[in-house]
């Protein structure tokens, strides 16, 4: 898909608008349950994909996926780290 074919912003998970300059800036290291969330929600809502978004933060394919599937069950709370054994 061209870059241009990408929606320019989504609803993100509190609800307002993100666009990709509100999305975690890439070489981020600490991942808290709102960061995650934005990048589930921009890859769901088609402002980057899948692949763009694994890339852009060095995730694997795996731990995205991990991320989708648990915020689509639990939310934000599904994503905290303290909680990974509690939701899977």
């Amino acid at each position: 898909m061209a870059q241009n074919a990408y929606q320019m912003s989504v609803k993100g998970p509190d609800g307002r608008t993100i666009t990709l300059d509100d999305l975690p800036k890439p070489g981020i290291t600490r991942w808290v349950t709102r960061r995650k969330a934005e990048v589930v929600a921009a890859v769901t809502g088609g402002l980057l994909s899948e692949n763009d978004a694994c890339e852009r933060y060095d995730l694997s394919e795996e731990e995205f996926a991990g991320w989708r599937q648990l915020y689509s069950k639990h939310g934000r709370k599904g994503l905290r780290a303290t909680r990974l054994q509690q939701y899977r």
